[in-house]
């Protein structure tokens, strides 16, 4: 009699109370969602312009992803990614397909033609048509390795926002058998980059439940609570938040729903949102929203893990 030793995948199967691993992007809403919820916090906020802007960028992202398709990768290429535990469609490697560009370029006509364009905004879009193939690509490679020295603050949202739309291509047409376990905390198993912030879910088989969500690629990893999602650590973990104060009971609704959860073994934060408090809850587009918990953290003496992508720091320390 022969025996054959399972695959994690393969044992998950079969245990029909396991806790999902991942949550691989929605194709049709993961954009369409996103650009909703900045809108509606855009309202009463210290940079609702800013924030409505980003909301135009990501309506761009929807039409770009929903008239793409990426090269995906080889399938010798997926086994080794498993066999070594290494991210599947890693953004470090180098290699992008070169369709990012044209999606790059897409997206800013998309913003140029769907509103006013103010000078400032005017000056990053003409920055980015100046741009060679090789200085985009440099730039791309400045921002996987957060190597703030060499990455243009104002131009980094929308050359992020066209590898995202690339990488979220990629991940929602994966099948999630195939996406590698990895040990290393902090890191999406999909694409190897950090996430943006966590959610904590509800519904279904995700009830209760924490996931990380790339800054990427938008895949969702689950992590148990009160547990730093940068160095791992279950010690000196903490929470930190807004009062609610004299706004809007939706306004309130969202500064309950959001939280800081700082660890003082890494000296970092990451914020985390909880859908019970508030359903519409979108990890990048409530930490981006939501500077003034930034700051207080800032004065607190913690660090983000990782910057947000659509709004990039020029140093570390101003994450």
């Amino acid at each position: 009699m022969t025996q054959r030793i399972l695959e994690p995948g393969e044992i998950q199967a079969l245990d029909s109370t396991a806790i999902p691993r991942i949550r691989l992007p929605e194709r049709a809403t993961h954009f369409a969602a996103r650009a909703a919820r900045l809108r509606k916090l855009a309202e009463h906020n210290p940079i609702g312009g800013y924030v409505r802007l980003m909301a135009v960028l990501v309506d761009a992202q929807h039409e770009a992803l929903m008239g793409l398709s990426a090269q995906m990768p080889a399938q010798g290429a997926i086994a080794a990614a498993q066999q070594h535990s290494m991210p599947i469609l890693p953004a470090l490697s180098g290699e992008r397909d070169p369709q990012w560009r044209v999606v790059l370029r897409g997206l800013a006509e998309r913003v140029e033609t769907a509103g006013a364009v103010t000078p400032a905004l005017a000056s990053v879009l003409g920055a980015l048509r100046a741009m060679s193939d090789a200085q985009l690509d440099a730039q791309a490679d400045a921002l996987f390795a957060q190597r703030y020295a060499e990455v243009v603050p104002s131009t980094a949202p929308f050359i992020m926002a066209a590898l995202q739309v690339v990488w979220t291509d990629l991940a929602s047409r994966l099948d999630i058998n195939n996406v590698p376990y990895m040990d290393e905390p902090g890191t999406c198993p999909v694409c190897g980059v950090p996430p943006v912030a966590s959610i904590v879910r509800v519904g279904g088989a995700y009830q209760g439940y924490r996931y990380t969500q790339c800054s990427l690629c938008g895949t969702e990893a689950h992590v148990v609570r009160v547990k730093c999602t940068n160095c791992d650590s279950t010690k000196g973990i903490a929470y930190h938040g807004i009062d609610a104060g004299e706004g809007s009971d939706a306004a309130n609704a969202t500064h309950a729903a959001l939280k800081a959860e700082s660890c003082d073994e890494c000296h970092t934060y990451r914020k985390i949102g909880y859908q019970e408090k508030d359903f519409d809850f979108e990890p990048l587009a409530d930490d981006l929203a939501s500077l003034t918990l930034d700051l207080l953290m800032g004065d607190a003496g913690y660090r983000r893990a990782s910057p947000n992508p659509l709004l990039w720091p020029e140093l570390p320390n101003a994450q």
